[in-house]
């Protein structure tokens, strides 16, 4: 019987993710495909009873079930646990396990831009779906220090749960930093545009937005027009496809040109 394995998520259809994943299950002949799904809330404990029930193989999560998916799982991994983040799940002994391979698609993105984060001052844009594994990604990369800012400033306080030594700013407060990351979904319509003031933030510094379709925001736009460094979230996007697929398939896919170039 052929495998059948989902992402889920609520907007879900900008994700990239069947088209990454079904061209490498072709490439490495695996009898499975790969689909996306839009849900709503209520449809979680019905979904995650299908990975028990075997009649799905494996189901990435996407905003914004990330956190709501976790009552519904029976175990979690250390970093989904430590993050109260989940975006990867799997069957396993008979039981539905939750993972995070955004922490580590992160950090393999930064390195891959060959920047050095350690020791600088990171502002972030948002507290939900993916930042609390950009949080852990950046501490354990030794940056000095993180602030965030979020349009309801309670859930970014919220985060100061899990992660005591952040900042959080007002929304559309521009305060020093190295680098800055946009973990806001404002920038997936191109009429949308984030409230910040380019002109005082001096240049030289590093722009990154998660948001990887369209592959450049206006965010990213602009921040290049005033000298600065831009990257999108396309290969942090691969490599933590990359880290699911090997899990589900025991198989480490290749992340060549033929892959980069797919999600152009």
């Amino acid at each position: 019987m052929i495998k059948k394995y989902l992402v889920i998520g609520n907007p879900i259809e900008h994700s990239l993710s069947p088209k990454l994943h079904n061209h490498w299950l072709k490439k490495n002949n695996i009898d499975a495909v790969y689909d996306k799904k839009k849900i709503d809330e209520n449809d979680l404990k019905n979904i995650v009873s299908e990975i028990k029930e075997e009649k799905i193989s494996g189901i990435n999560v996407t905003v914004p079930f990330k956190k709501s998916i976790i009552p519904f799982l029976d175990e979690l991994s250390f970093e989904a646990n430590e993050t109260q983040s989940v975006n990867t799940i799997y069957l396993k002994n008979g039981k539905v396990i939750g993972h995070n391979t955004d922490i580590a698609g992160f950090e393999l993105n930064i390195r891959h831009c060959k920047y050095d984060v350690k020791g600088k001052k990171v502002l972030i844009l948002g507290a939900g779906g993916v930042v609390p594994s950009i949080i852990f990604s950046l501490i354990k990369m030794k940056v000095s220090k993180i602030i965030i800012s979020n349009r309801t400033k309670k859930k970014a306080e919220d985060l100061k749960n899990y992660f005591k030594d952040i900042d959080i700013v007002d929304w559309g407060v521009v305060t020093n930093f190295d680098m800055i990351i946009n973990a806001t979904s404002i920038g997936l319509k191109n009429e949308d545009k984030i409230n910040f003031d380019y002109s005082a933030v001096g240049m030289d510094k590093f722009f990154y937005d998660v948001i990887y379709n369209p592959k450049e925001t206006i965010f990213l736009k602009r921040a290049k027009l005033f000298g600065n460094r831009t990257e999108n979230g396309k290969m942090m996007f691969i490599y933590q496809a990359h880290q699911a697929f090997t899990i589900w398939h025991n198989i480490m896919p290749d992340i060549d040109e033929e892959t980069i170039k797919l999600l152009d």
